[in-house]
C-alpha cells in the first residue's frame, strides 16, 4: 500500500475488537430483538383473534401469511435501496414502518384492516434484516465475522421468546392488544439509533464523507495515524458491479446466486413448516400436547446453539463446509424423528433439527454477506431472503396439506427432510472462485506470477 493511502477493507478485516465494535453489535442486536418480537406477536394473539372474529384455521393461516408476503417484498426492495442510500437510513425507515404499523394493529376492528396492517409491518420486518446483517458484516473483523453475525442474529430468537413469555403473562390480563401497544418502543428509540448506530464505512468512503470516515477509523484503529494527506481507498469495484441487481448475475456469479436462492427457499420452508406444525406432528406421533409445546422450545434453543456454534466453526473452517454438513445432519435428524426413541434422544434430534434449520438460516445470511462485494451486498441478501420468504409462505401450507393425507408419521418427517438434502446440495455447488475472497486470492496469485516473471526476466 502506498504511503498516505489507507485501505478500509484491510483495516476492518485486521482490526482488533474494540468498544466501537461492541456498540455496533449492541444496536444491531437490539433492532433484531424488536424484529423477532414483531414477527412472533401474531402467534401470541392468534387464539384470541380467532375467538373474537370467528376465524377458522384457513382464514387464520391466510392472515398469518400477510406479514410473510410483506417481508418478501420488504427484503427485496429495502435490500436494493440500501446499496443506494446507505444502511443506516434504510434501517431507520424499516424500524419506523414495522414498529408504527404493528402498533396500529391494536386498533384494527376487523380481519381485513388487520391483514393490511400486518402486510405493511411485514415490509419493515423483512427489510431491516438484510441491512442489519450487511452493517454487522461490514464492521466485523474477518477472524470473528461469522461468530459476530450469528451472535447478533440470536436476537431474533430472543425477540420471539420474549414475545411468547410476555404474551403468556400480559394477554390474559389485558387482552391481545397489549402486545401491539408494546411494539411502539422501537419507534420511540429511533433518536437513540440515529445518534449511536454508525453508517457503513464502505458507503461513507464511496460517498467521500472524509470527516465521518476518519472519526470511525480512529475508533476502530486508534493506533492508526491519520493526517489531512491520508487517502481512504476501498478494494477496487469490479467493472459491472455498479448496478447492484444486475451484478448478482455477472462475474461468474449467476449459478451461485441461483444456488443461494434455492438454499434460502428450502431452508425457510423447513423453518416455517416446523415452527407452525411441529406440535401437531408430534401429537400425531402419539405425544401429549404439553410435551409437544416443549419440543417447540427445544427446536428454538437448538436454533440459537446451532447459529452461534456454527458461526464459531465457520470462522475456523470454511462456512460452505459447515453449512453443507449442518443441512445434511438436519435432514438425518428429521428422518430419525419418525421412529420411536427414548425422550433424551428425541430432544437431541429436535435440537439438531433446530440447529440445522433456524441456525443454518442465520449462517446462510452470513455466507451471502461474505460472498458478494460490499457494493451489492444488501441487494444479494435482500433478494436471497425475499425468494426464501416464498419458501416460508409455502412451507406451512404444504405441511398442512401433507397432514390431511393421513400418511404414516415416518413419511411426514421424511417429506420435511427432503428440502434439507436439496439445500445441502445447493450450498455444496456454490462456486467460491466467483466470491469476493476468491477474486482477491486470484488477483494476488496473478500479481505474484507477474512478479516472478519479472524477476526471472531480469536475472
Amino acid at each position: 500500500m502506498e504511503a498516505g493511502k489507507l485501505n478500509i477493507n484491510t483495516l476492518i478485516d485486521e482490526a482488533k475488537f474494540t468498544p466501537f465494535h461492541w456498540g455496533v453489535l449492541f444496536w444491531c442486536l437490539l433492532i433484531i430483538i424488536f424484529d423477532g418480537y414483531d414477527l412472533v406477536i401474531y402467534g401470541v394473539a392468534l387464539p384470541l383473534l380467532m375467538q373474537e372474529w370467528g376465524l377458522n384455521a384457513v382464514q387464520a393461516g391466510l392472515l398469518a401469511s400477510t406479514a410473510l408476503f410483506g417481508m418478501m417484498f420488504g427484503a427485496m426492495c429495502f435490500g436494493t435501496l440500501s446499496d443506494k442510500i446507505g444502511r443506516k437510513k434504510t434501517i431507520m425507515i424499516c424500524v419506523a414502518i414495522f414498529s408504527g404499523f404493528t402498533f396500529l394493529g391494536a386498533f384494527a376492528s376487523n380481519p381485513t384492516e388487520f391483514g393490511i396492517l400486518r402486510f405493511l409491518a411485514g415490509l419493515g420486518i423483512g427489510g431491516v434484516m438484510p441491512n442489519v446483517v450487511a452493517l454487522m458484516t461490514e464492521y466485523a473483523p474477518k477472524r470473528i465475522r461469522s461468530t459476530l453475525v450469528a451472535l447478533m442474529f440470536s436476537g431474533y430468537a430472543i425477540g420471539g421468546m420474549s414475545s411468547a413469555l410476555l404474551g403468556a403473562w400480559l394477554v390474559p390480563l389485558h387482552g391481545w392488544q397489549i402486545m401491539f401497544y408494546i411494539a411502539i418502543l422501537p419507534l420511540l428509540a429511533l433518536p437513540l439509533v440515529w445518534k449511536f448506530l454508525p453508517e457503513s464505512l464502505m458507503y461513507l468512503t464511496n460517498k467521500k464523507e472524509l470527516e465521518k470516515v476518519s472519526n470511525i477509523v480512529q475508533k476502530i484503529a486508534p493506533e492508526q495515524a491519520i493526517t489531512t494527506q491520508t487517502q481512504f481507498v476501498l478494494d477496487d469495484v469490479t467493472k459491472g458491479d455498479e448496478a447492484p441487481l444486475k451484478a448478482l448475475f455477472q462475474q461468474g456469479r449467476s449459478f451461485s446466486t441461483f444456488m443461494f436462492w434455492v438454499a434460502f427457499f428450502m431452508c425457510l420452508l423447513m423453518v416455517y413448516a416446523l415452527g407452525s406444525w411441529l406440535p401437531k406432528l408430534m401429537i400425531q406421533a402419539g405425544y401429549s400436547l404439553g410435551a409437544s409445546m416443549i419440543f417447540l422450545f427445544a427446536l428454538n434453543i437448538g436454533g440459537m446453539v446451532g447459529a452461534i456454534g456454527g458461526g464459531a466453526l465457520a470462522d475456523r473452517f470454511h462456512i460452505k463446509k459447515v453449512l453443507t454438513i449442518m443441512f445434511m445432519s438436519g435432514a438425518i435428524a428429521l428422518i430419525l424423528l419418525g421412529f420411536n426413541s427414548p425422550q433424551i434422544v428425541l430432544y437431541t434430534l429436535i435440537a439438531v433439527a433446530g440447529a440445522a434449520t433456524i441456525g443454518s438460516q442465520i449462517l446462510l445470511y452470513t455466507f451471502v454477506a461474505q460472498y458478494y462485494p460490499s457494493t451489492v451486498r444488501s441487494t444479494g441478501m435482500g433478494w436471497a431472503s425475499g425468494i426464501g420468504r416464498i419458501g416460508a409462505i409455502v412451507g406451512p401450507v404444504l405441511t398442512g396439506a401433507l397432514l390431511t393425507m393421513n400418511l404414516p408419521h415416518q413419511m411426514n418427517f421424511l417429506m420435511i427432510a427432503i428440502p434439507g438434502v436439496i439445500a445441502a446440495l445447493a450450498i455444496f455447488l456454490v462456486n467460491m472462485k466467483a466470491s469476493v475472497d476468491g477474486k482477491i486470492a486470484h488477483q494476488a496469485q496473478a500479481a505474484a506470477e507477474v512478479k516472478t516473471a519479472n524477476i526471472s526476466s531480469h536475472s
